[in-house]
């Protein structure tokens, strides 16, 4: 069906990438692709897993190049990730001490917000997708989120901002122990895509950093949102 399929230059528009640049990644077999009669082709669900997959190991400068081409898509709305992030969505002394642990307590903290109607569906759909390969990353940041979209389990899109009092394994690349978490519940994969490379991009160094130190759940949000106000003028 036509609507599952994408052509190498859908798929260049979509990552803002160059087309040419997208032939010879796809001819190395370094994207998602299949070449029928002689064209590629790219099925959407695969991009959209390939991209979630990818995303959260790509540097800032395509990080920007997908943020800016994700915006301009006809179908796109604006994205504001820090507005999907309410000052009850972050508790910043969280008690976990495993992953499943973690995992449980921002459930928690996704349903003390009223939007979560099912907490034993979102745990168990952020267990599977763990399950699939680490949502951590370098700096102690993790990004745990369902592997499908999840409409029907929440009133509205939302982000929880959680932080362990004693950082934990979470199966890091670097190894190293996990402090900070972004759990993103999204209603449908294109927003998702975006608030994911959006979120990757607020999430620099020295962000990182103040949010391990900042006590108030207010001020947090405040430098969240200060961050995602640069970046969306880094966009023009």
């Amino acid at each position: 069906m036509p609507y599952r399929t994408m052509s190498l230059e859908d798929f260049a528009r979509l990552i803002g990438m160059d087309p040419r640049q997208v032939q010879r990644e796809a001819d190395h077999g370094q994207l998602p692709g299949r070449k029928v009669g002689g064209r590629w082709r790219f099925n959407r669900v695969q991009v959209h897993d390939w991209l979630q997959d990818h995303m959260l190991t790509l540097d800032q400068t395509r990080l920007r190049e997908i943020d800016h081409a994700m915006g301009r898509a006809p179908d796109s709305c604006p994205i504001n990730a820090t507005g999907l992030i309410g000052v009850e969505a972050i508790e910043l002394f969280m008690q976990g001490k495993t992953k499943t642990s973690v995992l449980r307590e921002l459930v928690e903290v996704a349903y003390r917000t009223g939007l979560l109607y099912d907490k034993q569906e979102l745990f168990q759909a952020l267990r599977d997708r763990e399950a699939l390969g680490s949502t951590a990353l370098p700096q102690g940041l993790a990004i745990p989120h369902p592997q499908r979209p999840m409409p029907y389990s929440t009133a509205e899109p939302l982000i929880c901002v959680g932080r362990v009092i004693n950082p934990v394994a979470f199966n890091a690349p670097d190894g190293a122990l996990t402090q900070l978490f972004f759990l993103i519940c999204s209603h449908d994969s294109s927003a998702h895509l975006h608030v994911l490379a959006r979120l990757m991009r607020i999430l620099d160094q020295d962000t990182i950093a103040a949010l391990r130190e900042v006590e108030d759940p207010a001020d947090a949000l405040a430098r969240l949102l200060k961050r995602e106000e640069d970046v969306v003028a880094s966009l023009g």
